[in-house]
């Protein structure tokens, strides 16, 4: 199967990675991948000097809701894993990345080819995309999937705990749903804690820092109804807080909604 602007939605969800990940290589997507390669773990990344490299993980372990690791470079300058993928290559397969240089964005690409450097480390952390699938399965809507958008993602006043030179604020994902249905997505997200698990907050969003529901500090807005409560997860922008505010030389991550489609299917991540 090709990956084309004509594909319908049935068809992206349920081409392969290996196929989708062909087309983003080759400039063909470049955008969210909420809903594709249905059955599949998707991945947040994140990509750092090796000098640095021991303080994340060590932020990431601290830290599991918010950056769960699924992979990381085996040693610096890694281009493949093959752990997650045969032929992967984490210069090209990620559809957009982001650029940061002492702490500031500054650039997104769609091609990271040039700025590779035998130093770096790469972090794969689990994403929400991967539970979208298990909600969708028990009857559940996804908003962010049915309004074909990219998932809604907020800055909080969540602390993560600090670790070296990482600290910052928690990045949270929401989903808006009435009120018995959040209960039966909080059930049902319990069972993938490598996927940022059960949700942080639902209900009221000044709680956790949310000035405005309605304008999300990355993502899309979506519809939420009279009837239905946000329900916000940990998310894996998070580390670019804490790398924002750690101000590594130069480091490189996804674009939020971007991500890694693995080979590995998402049923190996839940705990039955």
């Amino acid at each position: 199967m090709s990956l084309s602007s004509q594909l319908t939605a049935e068809q992206l969800a349920n081409i392969s990675p290996a196929e989708l990940r062909q087309a983003i290589r080759e400039g063909r997507h470049k955008a969210n991948t909420s809903g594709l390669c249905t059955g599949f773990v998707q991945c947040n990344v994140a990509i750092l000097p090796a000098d640095w490299a021991n303080e994340f993980l060590q932020f990431c372990q601290l830290n599991p809701k918010p950056c769960p690791v699924v992979a990381m470079s085996s040693q610096p300058g890694q281009i493949d894993m093959p752990e997650i993928a045969e032929g992967f290559d984490i210069r090209s397969d990620v559809p957009s990345y982001r650029i940061f240089k002492d702490g500031q964005f500054t650039e997104e690409v769609h091609d990271i080819k040039e700025y590779w450097r035998d130093d770096l480390v790469t972090f794969l952390l689990g994403c929400s995309f991967s539970f979208e699938e298990a909600l969708l399965a028990d009857g559940l809507e996804v908003r962010n999937i049915s309004e074909a958008k990219n998932v809604p993602m907020y800055r909080t006043n969540i602390a993560c705990k600090p670790a070296g030179r990482f600290s910052g604020d928690m990045v949270v994902s929401m989903r808006p749903f009435k009120a018995a249905d959040a209960i039966r997505a909080i059930q049902i997200c319990s069972r993938f804690p490598s996927v940022h698990g059960a949700p942080v907050h639902f209900g009221d969003p000044s709680l956790i820092g949310i000035k405005d529901i309605n304008t999300p500090d990355y993502g899309d807005a979506v519809t939420i109804a009279e009837d239905e409560v946000p329900v916000f997860w940990a998310c894996g922008v998070t580390p670019q807080v804490a790398l924002e505010q750690a101000k590594p030389p130069f480091c490189i991550t996804h674009s939020p909604g971007c991500m890694v489609v693995s080979d590995l299917p998402n049923s190996r991540l839940a705990i039955l």
